[in-house]
């Protein structure tokens, strides 16, 4: 059977449509209401980067435009063969296109596929293969890397792939998005309206594939009510009609997808920036009155030093939300002091969405210390065969609504279906102990484990480093000891000259009163983090350190 023909059970269908965390219609469905509602309202505000923030570009679309966009490019891959089970995958950067395109796809009921454009050509062959993917729309050129040339190349040893479409300037056998997506006169389109779509928000609708930032890459098939249930807890703090979202996450990562569609279904604004820089940001947030911001730490951080200290205080921010990743606990005192608003912490995944939430009721700075409570569509199991504590955290497990339907292994294939694992409990590989006003802290990832019967808090040791003032950024891996088990490394980017020196670090962590073994033991510089979408690839940096890689690959 495809992988895109699975389905949940009835049983869970009927669970999770009574609990109102499914519905029975989906983004389509949205836009449809807003269309008719608030056609005048802006639905998407896009800005391209330009040399310096004061050159950005930007562009309005309103409900209305935006849902005829979505139809005339829904007509478009409708000419081009696309049907419902159809796979059309995307690498494209954060345009104002690539959202109507989604919207477009799952207009025909096909299975979108997003890719990161900062994945290459051995990884995204990869990709393709296994998605199976019709149609593959992508850029030219960007961030310097030729994308057209490299799916070209590797397009006749894709039998499956039958279209090239190209936003920019294209070569033979390539369909030009410009002429033939936008610019086709609307009566030369076949009609493909928004009014007479069937939704089926329980088919697999959406693949997204995991980092692999500690093992295989894995796809993520989604229906429309996974991807909902995971995305409407990031609503829980409240979004409406008034609101401007802005997310700088890659439009193809899971959590500006989601953004995206919580925008739609609130018939908000929806703000992208194609080329990420604090300085931009800090225009766009001014700019466009953001009420509401979703970002990886180090967004967070590029904000702030873009502004060199001098607060913020924008008026119409009400809600920022660390998520993606562990929050290093300095920031969460800084975004107050340069925003005037909390941080709101939350853990997510690319096959849940939002786990837990910080909210409104905890205590002030609570993000430094809890990644919130259970978001309304999961529930969160932790397990270990001994007593829970910070030392030795159990391992978490997620049940829900919001649970992808499936798994399959990118190189593998190994399909793994959620439902049919432990009573659908899926293993998140996150470790994480009780906060004591029923949520959670994230203590790292069991893959990123350091130590031997007892862990060394990775993260704990991280934010401890962080608030050092020769630390820039910090990443704690294990390397062997003597006796099989690990010792920790600190792999430090330095903020002084000369640099910081690992005594002087253990000194540091040693006044704040942290356990002796939880210490660095070697130290080792480096001018960068090597980072996957925000995320530090520790998997390399562990390879790096015991000697079997270099920091280039």
């Amino acid at each position: 059977m495809s992988v895109f023909l699975i389905r949940p059970s009835d049983a869970a269908a009927r669970k999770y449509h009574a609990a109102g965390v499914w519905r029975d219609s989906g983004p389509v469905g949205d836009l449809r209401r807003w269309r008719r509602e608030s056609p005048d309202a802006v639905a998407i505000k896009a800005y391209r980067a330009g040399a310096t923030p004061s050159e950005m570009s930007s562009v309005e679309i309103d409900y209305a435009d935006f849902a005829h966009y979505v139809e005339r490019f829904a007509g478009a891959l409708y000419e081009m063969g696309v049907r419902p089970g159809h796979v059309v995958a995307f690498q494209l950067p954060n345009w104002w296109q690539a959202a109507a395109l989604f919207l477009a796809a799952t207009r025909l009921q096909a299975v979108l596929a997003p890719v990161m454009t900062t994945i290459r050509p051995r990884e995204l062959e990869r990709m393709l293969a296994r998605v199976g993917a019709n149609v593959c729309i992508t850029v030219d050129e960007w961030a310097g890397f030729d994308h057209a040339a490299a799916l070209r190349e590797m397009a006749p040893r894709l039998p499956e792939l039958r279209h090239r479409v190209v936003i920019g300037k294209v070569d033979d056998g390539e369909t030009d998005f410009g002429s033939f997506f936008e610019n086709t006169p609307w009566e030369q389109r076949h009609p493909v309206a928004l009014d007479d779509a069937v939704e089926d928000p329980d088919r697999v609708a959406v693949l997204f594939f995991t980092s692999g930032t500690s093992g295989e890459p894995k796809g993520a098939l989604h229906s429309e009510n996974t991807v909902h249930a995971g995305t409407a807890g990031l609503g829980e703090l409240g979004v409406g009609p008034r609101d401007v979202i802005f997310t700088p996450h890659a439009l193809m990562h899971t959590l500006a997808y989601r953004a995206t569609l919580l925008s739609l279904l609130n018939g908000a604004c929806r703000v992208l920036l194609d080329s990420w820089s604090g300085e931009r940001a800090a225009a766009v947030l001014d700019e466009t009155g953001t009420t509401i911001m979703y970002a990886g730490p180090t967004f967070f951080q590029d904000l702030i030093a873009a502004r060199n200290d001098r607060p913020q205080h924008l008026p119409a921010i009400r809600t920022l939300v660390c998520a993606g990743t562990a929050i290093p606990r300095p920031l969460v005192s800084e975004v107050p002091r340069a925003f005037g608003v909390p941080l709101r912490a939350g853990w997510g995944m690319t096959e849940v969405g939002l786990l837990t939430l910080t909210r409104e009721d905890d205590p002030p700075e609570w993000a430094a210390h809890s990644d919130g409570r259970p978001a309304r569509a999961v529930e969160v199991d932790l397990r270990s065969d001994a007593e829970i504590t910070r030392d030795r955290p159990g391992r978490a497990f997620v049940r829900g609504g919001g649970v992808c339907l499936a798994t399959v292994g990118r190189d593998t294939g190994k399909l793994v279906v959620i439902a049919d694992q432990s009573d659908g409990w899926y293993d998140t590989g996150d470790l994480a102990v009780p906060d004591g006003r029923g949520g959670f802290k994230l203590m790292g990832r069991a893959a990123d484990r350091i130590g031997g019967l007892f862990m060394i808090p990775a993260h704990d040791v991280e934010s401890g480093l962080l608030e050092h003032p020769g630390v820039t950024d910090v990443a704690l891996v294990g390397y062997p000891d003597d006796d099989a088990g690990e010792l920790a490394c600190a792999v430090v980017v330095p903020a002084t000259s000369p640099p910081v020196t690992l005594d002087e670090l253990r000194k540091y962590l040693s006044d704040q009163g942290m356990t002796e073994w939880y210490l660095p033991s070697r130290l080792e510089l480096v001018a960068t983090l090597p980072r996957n979408n925000g995320k530090v690839r520790k998997e390399l940096l562990r390879r790096w350190v015991r000697g079997e890689a270099a920091l280039a690959d």
